[in-house]
């Protein structure tokens, strides 16, 4: 028999909040993704971990630096790691997943400090066609307008 103390689990974490394009359809983002922290550690392990298995198991990332508080070379999964490097360019706030299908995906890392409305907001404008020029583009549009 097993107990579980609440003070030693970890926290609390909601559910992962991921909108992925359809596959289908051409666009250019493949989803939008909004980690819960700038813990990249955590957050990739649990991004891994949901990540719908119709679309591949991430097997290797590539993050922008400052969109993160920290920059490990491999983070440890329920499945094992996957490896992780840094852009070698300048900032943009997306991530480069491939899965074990070979397949790049490009989602748009959304920042934990948004707001519920806006990060929604953000999550759909990923998926949204033509919603913005660049990844940085539809950050700035959902921040500037829940400003106004």
């Amino acid at each position: 028999m097993t107990s579980s103390d609440p003070s030693t689990s970890p926290v609390s974490r909601v559910p992962l909040r991921l909108r992925l394009s359809d596959p289908e359809r051409p666009h250019p983002l493949d989803g939008g993704w909004w980690p819960q922290s700038n813990d990249l550690s955590v957050e990739m392990a649990d991004l891994v971990d949901g990540f719908p298995a119709d679309r591949g198991r991430i097997v290797r990332a590539l993050y922008s630096p400052p969109d993160w508080a920290d920059t490990p070379k491999r983070v440890t999964t329920a499945r094992g790691y996957i490896e992780t490097a840094a852009f070698a360019r300048e900032f943009s706030p997306v991530m480069i997943l491939t899965t074990s299908n070979r397949q790049k995906l490009c989602l748009l890392v959304i920042p934990s400090s948004l707001s519920a409305d806006q990060g929604e907001a953000a999550l759909e404008a990923a998926v949204t066609p033509y919603f913005a020029s660049s990844p940085a583009q539809i950050l700035a549009t959902i921040i500037e307008g829940s400003s106004v």
